[in-house]
């Protein structure tokens, strides 16, 4: 306190000296406004140390959000599906290292069954009642290291923000604007960049205005899990909206279960009662 007391002091008295250091012929060369604007202008920016971590993490999810698009040229969706799952060991591992959170074999084993619930669902989980049943896997060389960068990136991104979801002593709706603002950004840079053709909100429907509705509620709910819980309960959450996705799919696409199916859900229920204790 005393020392930034002090500096003001100095501050405040040397102001009307340098305003007379920068006139010349006896007046100031300068825009007064133009010079307010700057000063506000580094006030935000010396007051930005709090937002600036949030810019990585915005970045991580803009590359793995695009990621996802580009990588479906070197392998199947089917493959996708069933490779996308390894985001659970990733996630869980840097989970373990980063933060420094010790987990147990029995919480290890739990989770390998969350990725055998997702490999078994994506597998064939649902199925058509007219498709075949045999599903063939593709991936190329490439798409392999794709799918092992998303992966990566996934369980980076998750757990550097739970990170500074919770070593700050800021409120989350604070940081939660600090994210999105820098998501926004970066995201309107990658769309101009890109040069699409159309409008902004070209081919939008009811449909994609439920889904973006829905999306940025989930992002809510996630920054709350994150912040007063953990990366691994966010991974349960998405492991258990299997549920959902099978229900919806049967009431709307006519999809039928398969015994793959409710392997996942077995897997999926003996994971929870591994790490939760929950009977």
């Amino acid at each position: 306190w005393g020392l930034m007391l002090v500096l003001s002091v100095v501050i405040y008295g040397s102001h009307a000296p340098l305003l007379t250091m920068c006139k010349v012929d006896g007046k100031i060369p300068f825009s007064s406004t133009s010079v307010v604007v700057l000063i506000e202008l580094t006030k935000l920016v010396m007051s930005w140390h709090h937002a600036v971590p949030f810019a990585l993490s915005a970045l991580l999810y803009a590359a793995n959000n695009n990621l996802v698009v580009h990588m479906q040229l070197f392998m199947d969706p089917s493959t996708y599906q069933v490779l996308s799952n390894l985001k659970i060991v990733s996630t869980a591992l840097l989970y373990s290292l980063l933060l420094r959170k010790r987990l147990s074999m029995r919480k290890w084993l739990a989770l390998f069954l969350l990725v055998a619930a997702g490999v078994s669902y994506s597998c064939g989980g649902l199925q058509d009642p007219g498709s075949p049943s045999k599903m063939q896997l593709h991936i190329t060389l490439v798409g392999l290291l794709l799918i092992s960068v998303y992966c990566l990136i996934s369980g980076l991104s998750a757990v550097y923000t739970e990170a500074i979801l919770k070593t700050q002593a800021l409120p989350l709706s604070l940081q939660n604007l600090f994210l999105y603002f820098f998501g926004v950004l970066l995201n309107l840079i990658g769309y101009f960049w890109s040069s699409a053709e159309g409008s902004f909100l070209e081919g939008f429907s009811s449909w994609v205005l439920v889904i973006v509705v829905s999306q940025a509620l989930n992002g809510l709910i996630m920054s709350v899990v994150m912040k007063h819980s953990s990366n691994i309960t966010r991974l349960f959450v998405i492991s258990c909206s299997v549920l959902v996705n099978a229900l919806l799919s049967i009431t709307l696409f006519n999809l039928q279960l398969t015994l793959l199916f409710f392997i996942a859900i077995s897997c999926i229920s003996l994971a929870v009662h591994l790490y939760y204790g929950v009977t």
